[in-house]
């Protein structure tokens, strides 16, 4: 009884077992590592790995299997998100970023590669937008083309700790590439945002995570967008309130948001819908909170969530869902300081499996996951 309890307590006493994940590093060196994207680079078949690291100029990238080292573009400074859009063959990168608005240029360039994939694409300007922070791929009109989305860290006019200003959320059409306004609602600093079909839905909507808590903006058929509050986050006062980090799951049939709370927080956070949105803190220990995500990475039908924080004990953490508890396990101990992450069957064995990039660990990890069924 005591090793199964070590590894797998729920299969011993009838729930199922949580998944197991053998860490790979596969890259070092990535200085204030800070996105880590899931992407077919050069068309093979085979997932690749997209690095941002915003303590480097050259966005990198690494080929599967191998994992070989390649340089995807240059010359950019403070790099902080990258996006990828199905059926668009540019890529959108956000560089000289600063949390400060002040020092924060807000740079939004387009990549475009050439006849070989694997060497370094071109990079042209396209806007301008203080603190372009987060980049995102969304098919907003239901039509099948999908667009970039850029949410700003904060208003220009805004200074810490308060950041008292409000917060554009803009888009960019493929070929077009001029900046469209969704909305400038959200105040304060606007640092997750999620993109996602609601039920019913031919379109998608953006979830926006902000010191005014969690909101989704969704375009009507009247051409304009509708904004409406899911959850007011914390409720500490200002500039402890709201969310910061924001992700979609389902629990069989069910859906619910997972939250990381407050701006860079210690706090993961469940909502479940009914007349509100119920808030659950199911755990309060992490330091410098930055990613959150959810998948089903046992097979069982049913999403984990997955946090990472920087700080103090650095590590990412699964939390798994049983009988209307949570159940929490180390993905990673102390061994990276996850500033990102993303889930991928990576080795394409019918397995999920999660990558996470390290800021103050300047790594890049892969946890393989060796224990659930094939899909």
């Amino acid at each position: 009884m005591r090793a199964c309890f070590l590894l797998a307590v729920g299969a011993c006493l009838g729930w199922t077992a949580p998944p197991q994940f053998q860490p790979h590093t596969i890259a070092t060196n990535l200085t204030s590592g800070y996105q880590v994207v899931v992407h077919d680079v050069n068309r093979d078949g085979k997932p690749d790995l997209i690095a941002l690291a915003s303590g480097l100029t050259d966005l990198l990238w690494f080929e599967n299997p191998g994992w070989q080292r390649h340089v995807l573009a240059s010359g950019l400074r403070r790099m902080i998100n990258v996006a990828v859009c199905p059926g668009v063959e540019e890529m959108v990168v956000a560089h000289e970023f600063a949390n400060q608005p002040q020092g924060s240029i807000g740079i939004v360039s387009i990549l475009t590669p050439g006849p070989d994939r694997t060497q370094p694409w071109t990079v042209r300007e396209i806007d301008r937008l203080t603190t372009s922070h987060r980049l995102r791929c969304a098919d907003i009109d239901g039509t099948g083309k999908p667009v970039f989305v850029n949410a700003a860290l904060a208003g220009a006019r805004a200074t810490a700790p308060d950041y008292r200003d409000h917060v554009p959320l803009v888009f960019y059409r493929p070929g077009e590439w001029k900046r469209r306004e969704i909305g400038s609602e959200n105040e304060g600093v606007v640092h997750g945002i999620f993109i996602h079909r609601p039920e019913k839905s031919k379109r998608d909507a953006i979830l926006t995570a902000s010191f005014l808590g969690i909101h989704q903006y969704l375009l009507g058929k009247n051409g304009q967008w509708e904004r409406t509050q899911i959850a007011s986050g914390d409720p500490s006062p200002w500039p402890k309130s709201g969310s910061s980090d924001i992700a979609v799951s389902k629990s069989g049939k069910a859906r619910f948001l997972a939250a990381i709370e407050p701006w860079h927080g210690n706090q993961v956070v469940i909502y479940t819908p009914g007349k509100t949105w119920k808030r659950q803190v199911i755990d309060d220990s992490l330091v410098d909170g930055h990613t959150i995500l959810t998948a089903d990475f046992n097979g069982d039908g049913k999403q984990e969530v997955v946090a990472g924080f920087r700080g103090a004990g650095r590590s990412v953490f699964l939390y798994q869902s049983e009988a209307n508890q949570w159940h929490k396990y180390k993905v990673d101990d102390g061994g990276i300081a996850a500033a990102a992450c993303a889930a991928s069957d990576l080795n394409q064995d019918g397995r999920l499996d999660l990558v996470c990039i390290g800021s103050a660990t300047t790594n890049l990890k892969w946890y393989e996951n060796v224990a659930a069924p094939k899909r």
